[in-house]
């Protein structure tokens, strides 16, 4: 009888845990990303669909800042030793709404901050950011191919040390997407 109690108690449990862990990565999806060459560099060109959970909503309408962080990875595969981590870069862009003047804030550090009038137009600015530049002209060797792996996610460790306590226990402030994965071949 108690083994057989253990067993389905560990079953809740690893269901419990498997659905918390797809609603958690279920909530931003990538939609487009592709690496562009340019004059200066290598460009992130990616394109992102997600809604603010309710909770996320309520906290940007309250003055709490949110940060969405973009993480790249390009790596070389080698087949006699461990893969070369070429390229590894990250980017946050911080939404905040000033309730005094009701305008939303779009940023990007060591960038211009943009001004919207609503919570979707501020959005749609991260949702479908400019090309970034990840790695310099240069930084890849010509004719390889590098496994590229992108990922987005809501930043916790922006968000204030009591909202920080909060978000780790409640699935309303979880906001991430699966990785997602491409080659691309270095011109």
């Amino acid at each position: 009888m108690t083994v057989r109690f253990f067993r389905l108690l560990a079953c809740q449990f690893l269901l419990a845990f498997a659905c918390a862990t797809a609603q958690a990565a279920d909530g931003i999806e990538i939609t487009r990303a592709s690496i562009e060459a340019s004059d200066d560099g290598y460009r992130l060109s990616a394109a992102y669909a997600f809604d603010l959970t309710p909770g996320l909503e309520q906290a940007i309408q309250h003055g709490v800042p949110l940060s969405f962080t973009t993480e790249i990875e390009l790596t070389r595969p080698r087949w006699w030793w461990t893969d070369d981590h070429a390229v590894s870069s990250r980017r946050t862009v911080k939404l905040n709404y000033d309730v005094l003047f009701r305008v939303y804030h779009v940023s990007v550090p060591g960038s211009i901050q943009q001004n919207f009038d609503t919570l979707d137009e501020a959005l749609l600015a991260i949702r479908r950011p400019t090309r970034w530049l990840i790695a310099p002209k240069g930084a890849l060797k010509p004719g390889e191919t590098y496994n590229v792996t992108v990922r987005m996610f809501m930043d916790r460790e922006y968000l204030l040390k009591p909202l920080q306590v909060d978000a780790l226990n409640n699935s309303d402030w979880r906001l991430a997407s699966h990785k997602k994965t491409f080659t691309y071949r270095a011109e």
